[in-house]
């Protein structure tokens, strides 16, 4: 790969982006399902890329992509941030994102494990007691833990159909996610649980078309910087390189160290924005970031993120393990909807519904598609729902890399069932705990809660 084939990649999906913003501005159909033009044009890239027409001639290396973006996102979230509030406040405002988002892990696992599990036990009983545990690990893990579980199933018993399976599983998580998400906030919507977006009668014309007029327009942010010296935007993505370059080297270090164990890079670049935004106001240079171009910078990345994810999707099917695979998929496209009416719907006190699509969107596939499904309700990140993830993903992320690390280990060594009731007990456990702390909300969902944003669309 040379440089030129990294900046044409990002050149033909500007293409496709612009494309799609044509088609958000002129497309009613595309403005009802408030579609954004990043969506569009990920789709338009998977069309016309070499997985069907082959007419867009992306690089080899466009798959890699999404995550290195994910990875930039979370470098941004902390750049720029003054906070304001105590520690204890700041861990009473992350304490149930963590809680409900843990559980998340511990239930669809278990779910798989025990629920699906017995089902193949008796209509399949030839399929490997491992097959179920595939599930999640695509949908909750993603092509990357699909990819771990799949070689740990090859490693230990020799199957090496495991990692296709798994693979089929996380690409099926990450299409479920992306269009049942849409169809959730088209019914949010409609029932009014949205906080920052509304019915499409009542959303302002730029919300609808992508376009604001120019009564609508707005400012940028602040030029915190001379440009005889730095360009002010310069200035601002320079901090939040520093901050993915410091994750970048970290956790190669540290994989280097621990060859076994998995570090999830985004959430170490996210510790470095924090130590970045820690030594501006140590030497008194916070005061030159502007949080709002920040923002932008980080939002950038976000539409790249989104076009290039669902661009290189991979569509596998293997058909030999069709209804197993199906039988699957149910279970998990029904345990990560009702976990979003059920427990984001009790358990959250506010943003109830945007902090649950998000869960909705990176339990069924990864990461970038619970923030393409944030930024539809969300479009300016103000339910503070990444900060709190990212904040809570840091505790988070060794449930995570415990369970790919422990769980083949457990199955092949014939303790399937009792690893997926585990999981069911620590799952009900954590929201137990988040339900005594911070109690369980018992209000109209479609009226505010303490603490929202009443925002104005008039």
């Amino acid at each position: 790969m040379t440089p030129y084939d990294f900046l044409m990649d990002f050149a033909l999906m500007s293409i496709l982006l612009f494309i799609a913003q044509l088609m958000r501005a002129k497309l009613k159909i595309v403005q009802k399902f408030l579609l954004p033009s990043s969506l569009l044009a990920g789709f338009m890239g998977l069309f016309f890329g070499k997985q069907f027409l082959n007419i867009i001639p992306f690089s080899d290396s466009v798959g890699s992509y999404p995550y290195m973006l994910v990875v930039f996102l979370f470098a941004s979230l902390f750049i720029g941030n003054e906070g304001g509030g105590s520690f204890k406040q700041t861990m009473d405002d992350v304490g149930d994102t963590f809680f409900v988002n843990s559980s998340v892990y511990f239930l669809q696992y278990g779910a798989a494990l025990v629920i699906g599990g017995l089902i193949l036990k008796v209509f399949y009983p030839n399929v490997s007691e491992a097959f179920s545990v595939l599930m999640p690990g695509g949908f909750i893990g993603g092509h990357g833990a699909a990819a771990a579980f799949g070689g740990a199933f090859e490693e230990l018993i020799g199957w090496d159909e495991a990692l296709p399976i798994a693979q089929t599983f996380a690409t099926i998580g990450l299409v479920f996610g992306v269009l049942g998400g849409i169809v959730l906030i088209n019914i949010a919507t409609r029932k009014k649980w949205t906080r920052f977006i509304k019915t499409m009668q009542e959303l302002p014309v730029g919300m609808r078309t992508g376009m604001n007029p120019s009564e609508e327009h707005d400012v940028l942010g602040i030029e915190t910087v001379n440009n005889m010296s730095l360009d002010t935007l310069t200035w601002h993505f320079m901090l939040v390189l520093i901050a993915t370059c410091g994750g970048y080297f970290t956790t190669n270090y540290l994989q280097g160290l621990f060859p076994k164990l998995s570090i999830p890079m985004f959430s170490v670049s996210m510790l470095y924005g924090v130590l970045v935004q820690f030594i501006l106001k140590k030497i008194n240079f916070s005061k030159y970031v502007d949080r709002r171009i920040i923002s932008h910078v980080g939002s950038f990345a976000t539409d790249y993120l989104v076009s290039f994810g669902i661009a290189t999707i991979k569509i596998s099917v293997v058909i030999k393990y069709a209804m197993p695979i199906l039988i699957l998929t149910l279970i998990g496209a029904v345990f990560c909807v009702s976990y979003l009416l059920l427990v984001s719907r009790k358990l959250y006190q506010k943003y109830w519904f945007e902090k649950g699509i998000f869960i909705f969107g990176w339990s069924t596939g990864v990461v970038a598609i619970g923030v393409t499904l944030l930024r539809i309700v969300d479009p300016k990140y103000q339910s503070k729902t990444l900060e709190d993830y990212g904040m809570a993903y840091v505790f988070m992320s060794f449930i995570e890399i415990g369970l790919i690390a422990t769980l083949p280990s457990l199955i092949v060594n014939g303790y399937s069932l009792i690893s997926g009731i585990t999981c069911f007990i620590v799952g009900f456990i954590l929201l137990g705990l988040c339900a005594k702390k911070y109690g369980i909300y018992k209000g109209p969902d479609d009226q505010l809660r303490p603490g929202e944003i009443d925002v104005n669309f008039n």
